[in-house]
């Protein structure tokens, strides 16, 4: 276990890894600060605000939030906790493995959303290919397909409508090796996609999934991941942070 210093812990997020980091922090009462980009939803920022967290916007992008975060490390002595490239952010990732695992002892392939990696990894890391790991990204944020491509974290495209949660803009250096050994493949799904698979889960299971949590579902759903006869395929919905949708009926 890290000491964690008087000046507390910080970390950068689209929102969803701040919300956790800033609710941890409460539990435990130490001070957070969290820096988003200007594309967080503000869900995201209301629950990191709502846990006590002192956020700052920092930034268009991701890699903006991130720059400021290290800054603020440097300047105030606080403790990074990275929202994918951490050893320790990794391991906690693949409890949702473990997890998996003794809910559902008989899958065959799960769909995980990919965006800087970390969940993917960890949840393969714990697997090591004892089943098919496929990843899900948005075609408007193909971080790990060209991490894929070059053989390396390189940079991607940052857009689309779950780039929230999606789109770092380059997958970690520490996650590419996992899942470059443990991964079966990634697939790509559209925005409108996304946006069908949301409002299939309200519809059918009235439940709320944000665009980047409903990505591996819009997998299935639209056909980019075509199950053989008797596959037991599990979905991930990794994010339910999001403002009201009208998905209908």
């Amino acid at each position: 276990m890290r000491d964690i210093p008087k000046a507390g812990v910080v970390a950068a997020s689209g929102g969803n890894h701040g919300a956790a980091v800033a609710y941890a922090s409460m539990k435990i009462g130490i001070p957070a600060k969290i820096f988003v980009p200007s594309n967080s939803s503000p869900a995201k920022i209301k629950r990191i605000a709502d846990y006590g967290a002192d956020f700052v916007v920092g930034g268009d992008h991701y890699t903006d939030a991130l720059a400021a975060s290290e800054a603020w490390m440097a300047q105030s002595g606080s403790l990074a906790i990275h929202a994918f490239d951490q050893r320790e952010t990794l391991l906690g990732q693949g409890t949702v493995g473990l997890e998996l695992e003794e809910q559902v002892s008989d899958l065959d392939t799960l769909l995980v959303a990919v965006g800087g990696g970390g969940l993917i990894a960890g949840i393969a890391a714990w697997y090591q290919r004892r089943i098919r790991i496929i990843g899900v990204e948005p075609e408007a944020s193909p971080t790990l397909t060209k991490a894929l491509e070059a053989g390396r974290p390189v940079d991607a495209e940052a857009g689309g409508i779950a780039a929230d949660s999606l789109a770092p803009r380059r997958v970690g250096e520490q996650v590419f090796p996992i899942v470059k050994r443990h991964m079966e493949r990634v697939v790509l799904v559209t925005d409108d996609a996304i946006q069908e698979a949301q409002a299939a889960l309200w519809s059918t299971l009235r439940v709320v999934a944000e665009p980047g949590g409903a990505a591996a579902f819009a997998a299935l759903l639209s056909g980019r991941y075509r199950p053989l006869p008797g596959e037991h395929v599990g979905v991930l919905l990794c994010g339910g942070n999001t403002v009201a949708v009208n998905f209908g009926d």
